[in-house]
C-alpha cells in the first residue's frame, strides 16, 4: 500500500510538465508584482508618506483620519448604493433578456449584437454619452418638453440625491449585454432532455427556468457574480467622465478618492490607506468564491 503511494506521487508530480514549466513566469508576476505590490501597499498605509514614500511609521493614524472623512463615508456609501443595484439588476435584466433570446426569437443574432454593443465602448466614452443622455438641456428632459410636456422634470446628474442611479443607468447599459451572453451561453449547455422531460410534465417555461435552469447554471452565477462585483470595486473612469465625483462629493467613489490623494494631493499616505481598504473589500469577495469554487470541489471530489 505504501509502495503504491510512492509510486503515485512521481507520477503526478512530472504529470504535464510541460505545461507546469510554462506556468513559472506567470507565478512569479502573480507572487513579485501582484502580491509583492499588495504588500508594499498595505506596509506604506503605516506611514506618513507624502510626495514620495517613507518609512516614517504613524501606526493606524492613516485609517483614523480615513474614516473621519466626509469624502471617504461618502464615497463607501454610493459604492454601496451602486455595487448592490448594480448587482441585482444586472443579473435580473441580464437573466431576463437571456432567457428571452434563448427562446430562438427571430434575428437573434442582430439582438444580441446590439445588447452586447456597449460593452466594446470603453468606460469613458459611456460616462460622456450618458452624461449628454441625461443633461437637462439637450437630452431626455429637453425632448420630453419639446412634446408638449413642459413640466418634465429628469436630470439626477445634477441632483445630489439622485446622482448616484444616473451613473448606475450608465454602468447597467454597458455591463448588461455581457452578462446577457455569459446567462445564455449557460442557458445554451443545458441538456435538451432537461426541456423536452419539463414539456412532458407540463411544468410552465418560467417555472423551468426559476426552478430547474438557475440551479444547473450556477457555476455561470458564481462567474457573473466574480465579473460584476470586481467592476464594481474599481469603477472610476465612468464616474470621472460622467460626474466629475460632483455635484460636490455626491457621487465620490473609492477609486477615485485613491487616485485623488495619491496623485491630485500627493498624501501616498492616505491614498495607501485607502487601497488597502479596496483591497480588503475585494478579499472579502474572493475569499467566498475560491471556498465555493475549489472547496466544493474537492468535498466532491
Amino acid at each position: 500500500m505504501s509502495v503504491g503511494r510512492h509510486t503515485q506521487r512521481p507520477s503526478r508530480l512530472f504529470k504535464n510538465l510541460s505545461a507546469k514549466i510554462a506556468c513559472i513566469p506567470m507565478i512569479f508576476v502573480a507572487l513579485f508584482i501582484f502580491v509583492g505590490g499588495a504588500a508594499w501597499t498595505v506596509l506604506y498605509s503605516f506611514t506618513n508618506s507624502k510626495l514620495l514614500p517613507t518609512l516614517n511609521f504613524v501606526g493606524l493614524a492613516q485609517y483614523e483620519r480615513l474614516w473621519e472623512s466626509e469624502r471617504w463615508i461618502m464615497s463607501v456609501e454610493n459604492l454601496a448604493v451602486y455595487g448592490i443595484l448594480s448587482l441585482v439588476f444586472n443579473l435580473v435584466i441580464g437573466f431576463v433578456l437571456a432567457a428571452v433570446i434563448d427562446q430562438k426569437i427571430r434575428f437573434e443574432n442582430i439582438f444580441r449584437s446590439i445588447f452586447l454593443y456597449p460593452f466594446a465602448m470603453s468606460f469613458v466614452v459611456t460616462g460622456l454619452v450618458w452624461q449628454w443622455i441625461l443633461n437637462p438641456d439637450f437630452g431626455i428632459q429637453s425632448i420630453v418638453r419639446s412634446l408638449g410636456w413642459t413640466t418634465f422634470h429628469f436630470d439626477p446628474l445634477y441632483q445630489p440625491d439622485l446622482v448616484i442611479y444616473g451613473v448606475l443607468i450608465a454602468g447597467l447599459w454597458q455591463h448588461t449585454g455581457l452578462i446577457m451572453c455569459l446567462m445564455l451561453a449557460g442557458m445554451r449547455g443545458i441538456d435538451e432532455d432537461v426541456w423536452k422531460a419539463s414539456r412532458v410534465d407540463g411544468i410552465p417555461t418560467w417555472r423551468t427556468y426559476i426552478f430547474i435552469v438557475i440551479p444547473m447554471m450556477r457555476p455561470v452565477f458564481i462567474t457573473t457574480l466574480v465579473l460584476i462585483s470586481s467592476g464594481i470595486v474599481k469603477v472610476y473612469d465612468l464616474v470621472v467622465a460622467q460626474t466629475g465625483g460632483g455635484p460636490g462629493i455626491a457621487s465620490e467613489v473609492p477609486a477615485k478618492y485613491v487616485y485623488d490623494y495619491m496623485f491630485t494631493a500627493q498624501n501616498l499616505g492616505q491614498g495607501f490607506a485607502a487601497s488597502t481598504m479596496m483591497l480588503a473589500l475585494v478579499a472579502f469577495i474572493i475569499i467566498p468564491w475560491a471556498y465555493l469554487e475549489f472547496g466544493g470541489r474537492r468535498k466532491n471530489g
